[in-house]
């Protein structure tokens, strides 16, 4: 009995070890990320640079969607008299934000003045600048109002770019450089219970109702 036992064991030690070198040697499918070139699609650049750095619009905001993420924001929905969280809490929304704010679009002044005179376009009871911006319904609004609509359908993989904004039914996202097999890219996000920032989930949700560009 104590030898079968050993036997067992060692077949499954070498399972195991026959696995890893397997993923090592790429002989067994993983989860290689592609790019835009790997499907000749042509990376989009805008042709506005709104805060005149020398970026345009989509790289900016883009780039600094990525800097955002980069460190590491805890996911809590709380109000801030800042308007802008000032500490490493966040949601969804913030991703946004925090992204437009460094191209040059202060979002929560921006929506605020448009809430204000377009105030039978959104669905506030009562103007607060402070969060109206970090609702994803008023944003959703806004971006319909002021910035480029784009496809809502996945399998049309050369209209999806690295900096778009994609809007779910209770979520916000920003569309990654990065691209799955399908050529359908990532999701670059925060939510609670997330692996990662940037993830390979968008084929698997059915709740997509937008599609933005800045400009």
């Amino acid at each position: 009995m104590k030898r079968v036992i050993i036997l067992l064991f060692m077949s499954i030690i070498t399972v195991l070890l026959i696995i890893v070198l397997l993923f090592l040697f790429k002989v067994l499918p993983i989860n290689k990320k592609y790019e835009n070139e790997d499907f000749q699609i042509q990376t989009y650049k805008s042709k506005v640079d709104k805060d005149n750095d020398g970026i345009d619009d989509q790289t900016d905001f883009y780039e600094n969607v990525k800097a955002y993420i980069a460190k590491k924001p805890k996911y809590k929905s709380k109000y801030y008299s800042t308007g802008y969280p000032d500490d490493n809490y966040g949601v969804c929304t913030d991703v946004i934000a925090f992204g437009l704010k460094n191209a040059g679009y202060d979002i929560m002044e921006l929506l605020n003045e448009d809430v204000k005179n377009n105030s039978s376009k959104y669905d506030i009871d009562e103007r607060d600048k402070n969060i109206d911006f970090r609702r994803v319904s008023n944003l959703n609004v806004y971006m319909k109002r002021h910035f480029i609509t784009l496809t809502d359908d996945l399998s049309k993989i050369d209209e999806w770019q690295g900096g778009d904004i994609i809007v779910f039914e209770k979520h916000i996202g920003v569309i990654s450089d990065k691209r799955n097999k399908n050529g359908v890219p990532y999701l670059i996000h925060h939510t609670d219970f997330q692996l990662d920032y940037e993830e390979d989930i968008l084929e698997k949700r059915d709740d997509i109702i937008a599609h933005y560009r800045i400009s």
